[in-house]
């Protein structure tokens, strides 16, 4: 695939995001205005639940809100997470991505894991429900595809790489892990990979790898994701050099 077609569909499949501790209404308001752009809409903008509301009123309809839960922490306590979810769902957001209790998981207690993970899909219920497993924090082959496997068993929308906020975010093995698992258990999850990619280069290194895994035409907005906040300046910019 050329440059200029494979950042196009990076572009309809970002979520445009701003996690950060100095985050401000004048911030959330520039990612908004820059998640329309010359050739096309980003798939989602993602916030901290209290911008929720100034997100929605400043997006059109068929571009997502998405919000973060038990984040980045990730703490194994099942009605914080919800009430997280309640309260973020009554604040307008569409997706969920939520972090998976991955300390849980690598002290062995596999039923907590599955038990939190119930209850986020029924938390969320038709909202968009995407799992960080933080796969920097997993780090073993064995550890990332049993997490996959748990998000695929409690029908995640979406598995997600990392929250962004550790010291490894995504990186190419770990997707092709969750990716290969996906294929073999459940072609109907969907995959984000998300920390760390700033570039053109980062973002193509994942949409190349989808597509090679799931089939040329399976990186859709529905079930491929790129989290990022500042790689849509280099995808515009691909695009401007290729015409």
């Amino acid at each position: 695939m050329d440059d200029v077609s494979a950042a196009k569909i990076l572009i309809a499949s970002l979520d445009l995001t701003s996690l950060n501790d100095d985050d401000s209404d004048e911030t959330i308001d520039a990612l908004c205005a820059k998640a329309v752009t010359p050739v096309g809409k980003t798939a989602a903008v993602c916030v901290y639940p209290r911008f929720i509301p100034l997100a929605k009123s400043r997006l059109a309809s068929d571009i997502k809100v998405a919000t973060v839960i038990n984040f980045p922490s990730g703490l194994a306590d099942i009605g914080l997470m919800e009430k997280e979810i309640s309260s973020a769902v009554r604040l307008g957001a569409d997706e969920l991505d939520v972090v998976l209790p991955y300390r849980a998981l690598l002290g062995g207690d596999i039923e907590f894991c599955t038990d939190y993970l119930t209850h986020a899909r029924e938390a969320c219920a038709k909202k968009t429900l995407k799992i960080i497993i933080e796969t920097g924090e997993l780090k073993t082959v064995d550890n990332i595809r049993q997490a996959a496997i748990l998000c695929i068993n409690a029908k995640a929308d979406f598995i997600k790489t990392s929250t962004g906020k550790t010291p490894v975010s995504a990186t190419p093995e770990a997707a092709n892990i969750i990716l290969e698992t996906i294929f073999r258990y459940g072609k109907n999850t969907g995959f984000k990979a998300s920390g760390g990619i700033k570039t053109f280069a980062d973002a193509k290194k994942y949409l190349t790898l989808a597509q090679s895994i799931m089939g040329p035409a399976w990186p859709l907005p529905n079930r491929f994701r790129i989290g990022a906040s500042s790689v849509l300046n280099d995808l515009l910019k691909t695009i401007k050099q290729g015409y």
